[in-house]
């Protein structure tokens, strides 16, 4: 009830409403109910923009994923607390690969670059937002206080650990890239058939490199003070990359629906 509860509260505009009716949600089922909304965006982008749709949400989903990892919650069936965004990391690679199998390797190619050069521009333009000097407290009257908030707001959000935000971009790059490799490999070894193996390998596989590249980088490559290798193996690298298995294994249906909601003119070409 609480979730049906949510989302009239969003739909009467009631934002607030609807983060604190959210709050009251198990994490266990707002995490799936995110996924599937994730995946169903992917599908109804692509069928309004064609591959531009997938442009649209790998864009939004690099962006919104690296201000998401901010925020820790704990799971029922983790130890830990971890970090979200691995949903939005994840569902990346099933757009990959759904432009890979209907549009082809080029197309994927360039939905990395896209969704890579987005994020870095999106970065160098809050970098300079955090630059502008803020408002002096001296000279705000009382209808303008709450601003005085918002610089240490933005900083907390939006200034990146140098470390981390190379990692980030460096992993994303490998691990997408290899995607797209292993993905047209595996098409050509089995001739265009089992798409189901090939979206899961290259899933998986890519994920785990995600994982190791972004964690060697930003634990022990430019950390100042590197992290045992056991250490970021079993904590950060294979930490959270069940999610990712299973994540890979709930989108599988979704690469074959992905037939359904291409453009009409793209779909008599297949």
């Amino acid at each position: 009830m609480d979730l049906f509860a949510s989302f009239y509260k969003l739909f009467s505009l009631d934002f607030f409403g609807f983060v604190e009716s959210m709050n009251q949600v198990p994490i266990l089922v707002s995490w799936l109910f995110f996924l599937v909304i994730c995946l169903l965006t992917i599908l109804l982008l692509l069928r309004l923009f064609g591959e531009v749709g997938i442009f649209i949400y790998t864009v939004i989903s690099i962006i919104s994923a690296n201000i998401q990892v901010l925020k820790i919650v704990e799971f029922p069936f983790f130890s830990n607390p971890i970090a979200l965004g691995t949903i939005l990391f994840s569902s990346t690679f099933l757009a990959t690969d759904i432009l890979s199998e209907y549009y082809g390797s080029k197309v994927a190619r360039r939905n990395i670059l896209i969704g890579f050069v987005s994020f870095l521009i999106m970065t160098l333009f809050m970098l300079f937002t955090i630059g502008f000097a803020p408002l002096d407290a001296k000279n705000v009257d009382d209808e303008l206080s709450w601003a005085l908030l918002i610089q240490d707001h933005l900083m907390g959000i939006f200034m990146p650990f140098p470390s981390f935000f190379i990692a980030s971009m460096i992993a994303f790059l490998v691990s997408q890239y290899f995607d797209v490799w292993l993905f047209e490999k595996i098409s050509k070894f089995t001739k265009n058939k089992y798409l189901w193996i090939r979206n899961n390998l290259s899933t998986m596989l890519s994920g785990l490199l995600d994982n190791t590249v972004f964690s060697i980088f930003a634990w022990i490559i430019l950390n100042p003070n590197p992290l045992s290798f056991n250490t970021v193996i079993f904590t950060f690298i294979l930490g959270t990359y069940v999610l990712r298995i299973f994540i890979a294994i709930f989108d599988t249906p979704f690469i074959y629906l992905a037939k359904y909601f291409l453009p009409n003119k793209i779909n008599e070409k297949i």
